[in-house]
């Protein structure tokens, strides 16, 4: 079985309190949605997440 490494994280912006989902190999800067603080940033892989991960979505849902 092939299992990806790859996965959706619900973060938690450190200014603001929002949640959001994002990939965790973000190709393009992500910022908050309420606050447009930088929430990750790429760097060739796996993204530089700059925010708490609150949970790991399942892939299943």
């Amino acid at each position: 079985m092939n299992e990806t490494k790859s996965r959706f994280l619900r973060i938690k912006c450190g200014d603001c309190g929002n949640e959001q989902i994002l990939f965790d190999r973000a190709v393009s800067q992500v910022k908050c949605l309420v606050c447009e603080r930088i929430l990750a940033e790429p760097r060739g892989g796996k993204a530089d997440i700059k925010a708490k991960v609150v949970d790991v979505v399942d892939k299943d849902i």
